[in-house]
C-alpha cells in the first residue's frame, strides 16, 4: 500500500495516471477505503480505491504546479496586453490632447469550492485590476449561502464553480444524481436569480464545473455553464469568462463565441446564451 493520505498528489493506475489529482479526503468503507479526489489543473472530482492510486513523484509534482503557475502568469499577461490596447483606444480628442476616460469595470462576486483555486483566482483578479470577491466555500454550502453573499456585496457577475465530475460516464446524462455536484451548481444559480427578480439587478452567472449537467444549469437561469460536451475544463475557463464580461461596454452583447478562442476546449468545454458587458466609461 502507497499509505495514501489526504493531501497527497496522486494518480489512477487503471486509468494511466492521465489526470493528477489531490487527495481532498479518504471514506471508511466496508470493502476498501475511498479516496475522494480533486483535480490538481480541471475542475473534476473523482472516487477511487485507495489500492488503486499511485503518489506523484516529488519533482513531477513540482513540474505540474509550475506549469499551472506558468499558465496563470501568460494568462495574466496576455489578459493585461489588452487590456493595455485597449484603454490606449478608449478616449476623446480634445484641443489635440487625449484625455482618458474612467472606466469602471463589472463587480464579480466567485463561489469556489477550491481553496487553491479561490487563491489563484483572486490573483488573477486583482493583478488585472478588476474588481472582484472571491470566497472558498463548499459547492453543497453556496446554495445556502448565495443570497446573503449577493446582499452583501451587490456583485454584477456571479461565478459558481468548483469541483465536479459525472458518476458513471457516457450515459445517464439526465440524470442529476449522476452529477457528483451539479444540483449545488443547480439550486445556487436558482437562488441567485430568486435575488435578481426582487432587486432587479440583471446578474450574468458563470456556473459548473468539468463534465457539470450544461443544460439543467442554462435552464435555472445561468448565462454561460459547463460543460455541453461533459468534458473536462481548465481552471481558468470561469476567470475567462467573468473577465471578458466585467471589461466589456454595457451596450455590448457577449456571445460564446468572443470568449471561446481564449477557453481551452472551446464551446464544447463552456457555452451559454450569452450576456451583457458589465463595464461602465464615464
Amino acid at each position: 500500500m502507497n499509505h495514501i493520505k489526504k493531501g497527497d498528489i496522486v494518480g489512477r493506475k487503471s486509468y494511466g495516471k492521465d489526470i493528477i489529482f489531490v487527495v481532498s479526503k479518504i471514506l471508511d468503507k466496508p470493502k476498501e477505503k475511498i479516496a475522494i479526489l480533486n483535480g490538481v489543473i480541471e475542475r473534476i472530482e473523482a472516487d477511487s480505491e485507495l489500492s488503486d492510486l499511485e503518489k506523484i513523484e516529488k519533482q513531477k509534482v513540482k513540474e505540474i504546479l509550475n506549469k499551472l503557475d506558468y499558465k496563470l502568469e501568460k494568462k495574466i499577461a496576455d489578459s493585461k496586453r489588452q487590456i493595455e490596447d485597449r484603454n490606449y483606444k478608449i478616449g476623446v480628442i480634445t484641443n489635440n490632447t487625449r484625455n482618458k476616460e474612467k472606466i469602471i469595470t463589472g463587480k464579480i462576486l466567485h463561489l469556489d469550492g477550491d481553496r487553491k483555486y479561490s487563491e489563484k483566482s483572486y490573483r488573477y483578479y486583482k493583478r488585472l485590476g478588476l474588481n472582484a470577491i472571491v470566497k472558498n466555500i463548499p459547492e453543497y454550502k453556496q446554495p445556502k449561502l448565495v443570497y446573503r453573499l449577493l446582499e452583501v456585496y451587490n456583485p454584477d457577475i456571479l461565478v459558481i464553480t468548483g469541483h465536479d465530475g459525472m458518476i458513471k460516464k457516457g450515459t445517464r446524462y439526465k440524470d442529476i444524481y449522476n452529477y457528483r455536484n451539479s444540483r449545488h451548481f443547480i439550486e445556487t444559480v436558482k437562488e441567485a436569480r430568486r435575488y435578481d427578480r426582487i432587486n432587479n439587478k440583471n446578474l450574468v452567472i458563470f456556473a459548473g464545473a468539468c463534465q457539470s449537467y450544461f443544460e439543467a444549469i442554462i435552464s435555472a437561469g445561468a448565462n454561460f455553464a459547463s460543460s455541453p460536451a461533459r468534458i473536462l475544463i481548465d481552471f481558468l475557463d470561469p476567470l475567462v469568462v467573468a473577465e471578458k464580461i466585467a471589461m466589456t461596454e454595457r451596450y455590448k452583447y457577449v456571445t460564446i463565441d468572443d470568449i471561446a478562442y481564449d477557453l481551452r476546449d472551446g464551446k464544447d468545454g463552456v457555452s451559454g446564451i450569452g450576456a451583457n458587458g458589465k463595464m461602465k466609461i464615464n
